[in-house]
């Protein structure tokens, strides 16, 4: 096992794989530590003056505030970031080499519409957070039905639906609407009050077009016993539901949101990196993958926007990025107030070190389309969602645009759980073993030797598993949350 790692040829500082102690030799990246170095975090390769670069991944992240010496510990204490509001970008297209591989299958079901999915479940979506105790008493009363080809009844609280206004209130409408189209979901259960600002009248016009043998409707104020009432209708999708049967499809037909929450220095080195090879091997074969997260582009969007199929796709990039730093200005928040107390005790020193470690997640395919915040994914390839960094308000956004299954790396660990099954993917083998009943994946093996390329072939197969029933840590538990983003006031 090496002690450290140099990422890039024109970086000036390393990642240390384990702690480092003071006077030790790392003949890997040929400097002794001159101070204790935490596992992750880095330390300076060469000597490096006040206002100078300091690049990681290729990439500046940040500018040293003292002298830093080979061997010294590199962070806070004397790096700043070098973001501010104002960006220029220029599109400068670089090659793109698509990777031969086998096409992979996976045994999914197929909907009315021609749609895949990978679980056959029941899902009750409420219209405003007044019914979801209605929704929870109406999914506990009907978890035996969740048997044989029936994965799993799940309620999904929220606290909108009411007292909203403009891009809010259109905001609760979408995403819902989104989830009760959600091809993973067999049958739909919409729970409303009746007086609410998202009536159910109102709400079926969100919906368009829509399945009415697997959506039905109830408004408590309109039912004598609305808990009988949605029994009653989770009986009658259940019974629909359990005539499908899984079938062998082509992987092409996936497709995949990429997520990272809870990040540590080791997360751009091991667990964002193997992500990166699956959404490779995914896109290669035809099949879509999502990157969000907005806020963690920011200063890495050299490495992410040249990658654009045209000019208009980088355009939309470009727009999509400066609308959320004009949301940040218009709150009087700066950019870059971000990497989390967590990320930062876990190595990563900015937000351009955060930003440049979340975009491996990307693996090196072409960004085909750019969607807005819960918009239905248009194109196969890697498509760029409008979304902020936070975890539930993202991973719902990733569902909500179509996404089958989620791939979440941690370096610190977190329990949360998507309305998609959610594959928990560790950056350090340590947290993989404290916290087996959240993980699903160490790719701490890197930092042991294994390559990126072995390491994401073997968590690929993974997502074949998860996507042909295998159920996720995060199924097993049964946790499951949704976030709606929110930008206006409440009445």
């Amino acid at each position: 096992m090496a002690d450290a790692i140099r990422i890039h040829a024109r970086d000036n500082v390393a990642v240390a794989l384990r702690a480092v102690t003071a006077g030790e030799r790392l003949p890997e990246v040929g400097v002794v530590a001159a101070a204790d170095i935490p596992q992750a975090h880095k330390l300076a390769l060469a000597p490096i003056k006040p206002g100078e670069a300091v690049v990681k991944y290729g990439c500046v992240i940040g500018k040293a505030t003292a002298d830093i010496a080979p061997g010294e510990w590199v962070h806070t204490h004397n790096v700043r970031t070098t973001l501010d509001e104002a960006a220029a970008y220029e599109y400068r297209p670089v090659p793109h080499e698509k990777l031969e591989v086998p096409a992979a299958t996976f045994d999914g079901y197929v909907r009315a519409d021609g749609r895949v999915a990978v679980r056959n479940e029941i899902w009750i979506v409420p219209t405003v957070g007044c019914v979801n105790n209605v929704a929870a008493r109406v999914a506990q009363a009907t978890q035996h039905l969740a048997v044989g080809e029936i994965d799993a009844v799940v309620p999904f609280a929220h606290p909108y639906g009411c007292s909203q206004m403009g891009d809010d209130h259109e905001n609760t409408k979408e995403v819902l609407a989104a989830l009760c189209r959600h091809p993973n979901a067999a049958g739909v259960l919409v729970i409303g009050l009746g007086c609410e600002n998202n009536t159910i009248a109102q709400f079926r016009e969100a919906l368009g077009d829509y399945d009415e043998q697997r959506t039905r409707f109830l408004i408590c104020q309109e039912s004598a016993d609305e808990l009988a009432d949605g029994i009653r209708h989770i009986e009658d999708l259940a019974r629909l539901a359990s005539a499908n049967r899984r079938q062998a499809l082509p992987a092409s037909r996936l497709v995949l949101g990429m997520k990272c929450g809870g990040s540590d220095g080791m997360s751009g080195v091991c667990a964002n990196p193997a992500v990166g090879r699956v959404a490779d091997l995914l896109t290669a074969q035809g099949g879509s993958v999502m990157l969000t997260e907005v806020p963690e582009m920011f200063g890495a969007e050299s490495i992410l926007f040249n990658r654009c199929v045209d000019a208009g796709v980088f355009e939309r990039a470009v727009a999509m990025i400066e609308r959320f730093k004009d949301y940040y200005i218009a709150h009087g928040q700066p950019v870059y107030e971000n990497p989390s107390p967590g990320n930062k005790a876990g190595g990563i020193t900015t937000l351009e070190d955060k930003s440049c470690g979340c975009v491996q997640k990307g693996g090196h395919a072409q960004i085909t389309d750019v969607i807005g915040y819960a918009k239905p994914l248009r194109k196969p390839g890697l498509t760029l969602l409008d979304g902020p960094g936070n975890d539930i308000v993202s991973t719902t956004a990733l569902a909500a645009a179509g996404a089958h299954i989620i791939l979440f790396t941690t370096g610190r660990g977190t329990p949360l759980g998507a309305p998609a099954p959610t594959v928990k993917i560790a950056s350090n083998s340590e947290l993989a073993a404290r916290k087996a009943g959240w993980i699903d994946f160490d790719a701490g093996t890197v930092a042991a030797g294994e390559s990126i390329e072995s390491t994401g072939d073997r968590l690929f197969q993974l997502v074949l598993d998860v996507a042909s029933g295998r159920r996720t840590r995060q199924e097993i538990a049964g946790y499951r949350e949704i976030a709606i983003f929110k930008t206006g006031v409440t009445l």
